[in-house]
């Protein structure tokens, strides 16, 4: 694949647990490869274990730069990745989300816990108000997230998140199709911005 060049870096959100079943720990892996065929970055939250482990091993092996980033408390319990690129400790989670957000060009979540959904709804709300127009995207490993679509869809109805919000994410059920999808959404955000600067 040719990667898009207003997609350098993925800043990707997922588990430090693997979960109970093979094929979240499979689909990782194989979105890190995806990452590194591309030739683009990976940024994540920096640990060994997991899914993040999952995902970044396989994007170092295929010759990507890795970057991680992790709060100070979490680098001293001895679970963050010695392996990396880069790793960048930061004092905080707040810290944390805010340079993993700087970083990335798009954002995608793994399958994970409430950590995982925290920072993937912090990057939409962001989006939301404004503040970004950047890429966001759930990798629907095995229809992981169709719970979550189902209260987003529910939320719509509902009228407290709009249906432009929830139609802008993008959702993969593979990780080998998630790349493209990303770019072309980069590309139609950015023809819009340039529309609208234009009138």
């Amino acid at each position: 694949m040719s990667a898009d060049p207003r997609l350098r870096r993925i800043t990707v959100y997922c588990g430090a647990s693997s979960g109970c079943r093979p094929v979240h720990l499979r689909a990782a892996a194989e979105f890190g490869r995806a990452v590194a065929e591309a030739g683009l970055e990976l940024v994540y939250g920096g640990a060994r274990v997991g899914l993040m482990g999952a995902v970044a091993d396989a994007a170092l092996r295929g010759g990507a730069t890795v970057t991680g980033v992790i709060p100070r408390h979490l680098a001293r319990h001895e679970i963050r990745h010695t392996g990396l690129t880069r790793l960048l400790v930061v004092e905080d989670m707040h810290q944390r989300k805010a340079r993993m957000a700087e970083l990335g060009d798009a954002f995608v979540a793994l399958p994970g816990g409430l950590g995982t959904a925290e920072e993937f709804f912090e990057t939409l709300t962001w989006a939301q108000i404004g503040l970004h127009d950047k890429p966001c995207a759930l990798l629907d490993t095995d229809g992981f997230y169709q719970p979550l679509l189902v209260f987003l869809a529910h939320a719509a109805a509902e009228g407290f998140v709009s249906r432009r919000d929830v139609d802008g994410i993008v959702v993969c059920g593979r990780a080998g199709d998630l790349l493209p999808r990303l770019a072309a959404r980069a590309r139609s955000a950015r023809s819009a911005c340039s529309d609208g600067d234009a009138v």
